[in-house]
């Protein structure tokens, strides 16, 4: 497969009808899984990624087959490169300069923000963090300088504001060098 161009998400609110979506997702169109799981409170989300054709595809056959148990859902083409290792965790970071995180209600809020941000500044995004053990919500944590960092937090926070997914952002200028280390 290609550079995966397009990120699906599906998320659920029964881990039953989750896991059979998941299966009818793989199976309509040529999609590589990125995260299925359950996540809290009680609900199950589905990432897949490749190509947009492939994914949109997969995330409406999903749709289909997850009926009234769909919360929410995503398709994001021409996703930024870096979206995919932050959300498996796999980011290789060198340097923490200035730090920035934006807080979300939900998943899907969560990955649009870290494509928006990575997409509007010179900024590394660390990790987009989606709602495990977080009660439903999720968090994207990006480096770069401070001008750069504060221009992506403001674009990445732009989209769940506006759905009321929005709770909360910082910029930390100078972090402590304990805090670059656990945030590695």
């Amino acid at each position: 497969m290609d550079r995966p161009t397009s990120i699906g998400l599906l998320e659920l609110n029964s881990v039953a009808i989750g896991i059979k979506a998941c299966d009818v997702m793989l199976k309509a169109a040529f999609v590589k899984l990125l995260r299925a799981t359950t996540i809290c409170p009680g609900k199950y989300v589905i990432m897949v990624y490749g190509g947009v054709d492939a994914v949109s595809a997969s995330v409406r056959d999903g749709r289909d087959a997850g009926g009234e148990n769909v919360i929410d859902h995503l398709i994001i083409p021409n996703i930024h490169s870096s979206v995919i290792p932050a959300i498996a965790a796999v980011t290789e970071v060198q340097e923490v300069d200035a730090v920035g995180v934006i807080e979300t209600f939900s998943a899907a809020s969560a990955i649009v923000a870290g494509d928006l941000a990575a997409k509007a500044a010179d900024v590394q995004l660390i990790e987009v963090r989606l709602a495990n053990g977080l009660g439903g919500k999720s968090f994207v944590v990006l480096t770069g300088d401070v001008s750069a960092v504060q221009a992506a937090i403001a674009a990445g926070s732009a989209h769940p504001k506006e759905q009321g997914l929005f709770v909360q952002s910082v910029v930390i200028p100078s972090p402590h060098e304990e805090l670059k280390d656990a945030l590695l």
